[in-house]
């Protein structure tokens, strides 16, 4: 263990944030540095707060399976190197999860029974950000090629993770991307304020160099058919995501200035790099977020950096407790009232309201919302009466997640099985109905998490090495996709 009596001598700190009136001004990380360094000063202290729990829970809320009361030793310890290795046996990109991820493994640390929690996710960003500085974190390049060839089809957390688990065994790999550049939702729905694309970019460079072959601006469905992937590849892996987003069929809908979040914010990305023609600007709008999650956030803060005049972002559900409710009592993830970094920069958020119609401005554009406050009762949303009122925006943006993947393309000219639900269906070894083609990640399991996403990858490459070689795989398997969704 750590520190013996550090979790009661030593307080929980987080690494401090660039002041707002600073950072809403660029579109840096929104820690001085990187969110490792910002807390290195503090580090050894925080990790000496791990207690020696004799079950640490924070595993069961780590879909990952990180070893955190171990490499929390290590830091406490001075061992650096020894930390990053316990890092990197369960997490292939912890400087991802490290900035991304919202740390359920905090919210089941036998410590936050009746204390503050181990700043865990503080620890794991410092350990990966410190490596890079050090020059530590090198390829990881196979003694052998096994002369088995698999395409994964998508780039993100889920994509790269099956990839890298895959190239390392030995296969040769190559990753097809629709983009221009390689990362997925990393690359283009992750604003830069939370992830700079240094971060990822450095990691793609380490894969490239282990041998992972990257094809960008290739769109497998339409440039490369499904029948041709089986053709030329020994197994195939469809990592691409759940992208189809759900909608707001109210009246007024079809009026100019309302756009799914994923049509705004990789063109914010995109222009910092360059001209976005017709770009989807919130400068001197009023703005309306329809969605309290992350994507709703990362709209808020993108809304603040562009000078959007007023951001309001909307929930239908009610203000959630400061305080864990008794329903959901540790170690769950509780749904407790949470300020992200783009909450503290500005912006109105509104409870219980549910939109009911789009209002035109005589020349079909977005002149603004009603509203109607709701009480949830019996499984549905009833309206309250009398508490309809108008909202004025020019820029509404619809941030209500995901409802699986794409349906056509690649997915129905592999013929793979659906769920009820939409999502790709996957046994236990993330093989799809069809022999040879896998699925991982949010094709699969639905809308989640990236640590989720990482670990699905990790996982289906274990079924994918087996499939190949016809023997028990030597690869990790964190997790099977019969794993539920957990509630975040």
């Amino acid at each position: 263990m750590a520190d013996p009596k550090g979790f009661m001598t030593t307080p929980r700190q987080v690494a401090e944030r660039r002041p707002v009136e600073e950072r809403v001004h660029d579109w840096f990380e929104v820690y001085p540095g990187s969110p490792g360094r910002a807390v290195l000063p503090i580090i050894q202290d925080q990790a000496g707060r791990c207690m020696d729990c004799g079950i640490p829970f924070c595993h069961t809320g780590c879909p990952l399976g990180n070893l955190i009361p171990e490499w929390n030793d290590l830091i406490w310890r001075d061992d650096w190197r020894g930390a990053l290795d316990r890092l990197h046996a369960t997490n292939n990109f912890p400087e991802f999860t490290g900035r991304l991820c919202p740390a359920p493994c905090e919210t089941s640390c036998v410590v936050g029974i009746n204390r503050d929690p181990v700043t865990i996710k503080n620890v794991e960003v410092a350990i990966i950000d410190k490596a890079w500085d050090d020059l530590r974190v090198t390829p990881w390049v196979p003694s052998y090629h096994t002369l088995k060839t698999i395409a994964v089809v998508g780039s993100g957390p889920a994509g790269l993770a099956v990839a890298q688990q895959l190239t390392r065994a030995g296969h040769t790999v190559v990753v097809y991307e629709r983009d221009d550049a390689i990362g997925g939702l990393l690359r283009y729905g992750i604003p830069n304020f939370k992830m700079e694309k240094s971060v990822l970019d450095r990691r793609l460079k380490q894969m490239s160099l282990e041998g992972t072959v990257f094809k960008p601006d290739t769109a497998i469905g339409a440039d490369i058919t499904g029948q041709q992937l089986r053709e030329r590849f020994d197994a195939v892996v469809l990592a691409i995501g759940s992208t189809v987003p759900r909608d707001l069929p109210v009246p007024g809908r079809e009026l100019h200035g309302i756009h799914q979040a994923m049509e705004y914010l990789p063109q914010a990305t995109r222009a910092l790099s360059g001209e976005v023609p017709d770009q989807i600007s919130a400068a001197g709008k009023d703005v309306v977020i329809i969605g309290g999650g992350d994507t709703g956030a990362d709209c808020l803060g993108t809304a603040l950096r562009q000078g959007a005049r007023s951001i309001t972002q909307l929930e239908i559900l009610p203000k959630p407790p400061e305080e864990r409710p008794p329903h959901q009592p540790w170690p769950t993830y509780p749904m407790i009232y949470r300020i992200s970094s783009a909450h503290e920069e500005g912006g109105e958020r509104l409870y219980a309201v549910n939109t009911s119609e789009f209002v035109d401005d005589g020349q079909g554009n977005v002149a603004g919302l009603r509203l109607t406050e709701v009480t949830f009762d019996n499984g549905r949303f009833v309206p309250a009466e009398a508490s309809e009122r108008h909202l004025t925006a020019q820029l509404v943006l619809l941030a209500m997640g995901f409802v699986g993947p794409e349906r056509d393309g690649v997915v129905a000219q592999l013929g793979v099985d659906l769920d009820a639900r939409g999502n790709i269906v996957r046994d236990e070894n993330f093989q799809t109905s069809e022999p040879g083609v896998f699925a991982c990640g949010d094709a699969g399991r639905g809308q989640s998490l990236i640590v989720w996403a990482i670990a699905e990858g990790r996982g289906c490459a274990h079924g994918v090495d087996a499939f190949l070689n016809d023997k028990p795989s030597d690869l990790p398997r964190p997790i099977g996709p019969e794993v539920r969704q957990m509630t975040v």
